[in-house]
């Protein structure tokens, strides 16, 4: 199966900062450093020349311009025009915004819960969900991958799938996990749930699948990371930025919000089609 490259893939039409916070972890030190500088304030981006950027971003004109164009963009200018259209349309906010920070503790928490919603139902397009929704359907046997935390919602979106009939199911043991994962063949779906993309067990699980032929499927925080690579469709959860000891449980809101709308969303097959 022919996989895109990142800067192929980068290229699709997204949310900007959105995609900026979901590859963060995946940049080299001087691409994070350009991203970190446009997320903290995007909106002085609008008013910087180039020389204002490379001088307070400490990154050179060449690397701007090369990340510039690995997001899809021509160059500086483009980048701006983005910025400029996203933040009109009410991007990404600052998390240092100081009306934020004078809500309380449950005020923000529930704004920002809110806000990674929106994020992550305008990061993922509805003809990716829409071919997710028709891969399950189709699938012969789904097999849920995902350890930790993830593994709550594996088990509750397989207890979701099995009850309108669909043969999903899961293993706690992540030994058992790749059993499962290496008895799978052509016509099953392997759907791995990974919040930073990385956890081990879960990529090798979907990358196991995959040798086997069976179609893959993953769910991430993290945009670009290792999982993806072994997925026929991505799904994206906003990652969250909610600072504080529980904020794991945060990305399992928008994760559960991804499986509740392929829960309900139903994509008829060309025979379908040709019925009607």
């Amino acid at each position: 199966m022919s996989q895109e490259s990142p800067r192929k893939r980068a290229s699709v039409p997204r949310p900007l900062l959105v995609y900026l916070q979901g590859i963060l972890a995946s940049l080299n030190p001087t691409e994070r450093l350009i991203a970190e500088y446009i997320l903290s304030d995007p909106e002085r981006v609008l008013y910087h020349t180039i020389s204002d950027f490379r001088r307070k971003s400490s990154a050179s004109v060449g690397s701007i311009i090369g990340f510039c164009r690995t997001l899809g963009l021509k160059g500086f200018a483009d980048l701006k025009i983005s910025l400029a259209r996203e933040l009109a349309q009410g991007g990404l906010a600052a998390s240092n915004n100081e009306e934020v920070k004078d809500l309380s503790v449950l005020e923000q928490v529930f704004r920002l819960h809110t806000k990674s919603l929106e994020e992550t139902r305008r990061i993922n397009s509805e003809e990716t969900m829409f071919r997710a929704a028709h891969a399950i359907e189709r699938a012969k046997r789904i097999q849920m991958f995902s350890t930790g935390l993830s593994f709550a919602v594996a088990y509750t979106a397989s207890c979701k799938f099995r009850l309108i009939g669909l043969p999903a199911f899961t293993e706690m043991d992540s030994h058992m996990q790749m059993v499962s994962a290496s008895q799978m063949k052509k016509g099953d779906l392997a759907f791995g749930i990974s919040c930073s993309g990385r956890t081990l067990e879960t990529v090798q699980c979907l990358k196991t699948a995959r040798e086997r032929e069976a179609t893959t499927l993953c769910l991430t925080n993290s945009i670009k990371s290792p999982i993806t690579s072994h997925a026929d469709i991505v799904l994206h959860a906003t990652p969250s930025e909610i600072m504080y000891f529980q904020a794991p449980l945060a990305s399992r809101v928008t994760q559960l919000a991804v499986f509740d709308a392929l829960f309900v969303t139903h994509r008829p097959s060309p025979q379908e089609s040709d019925d009607e």
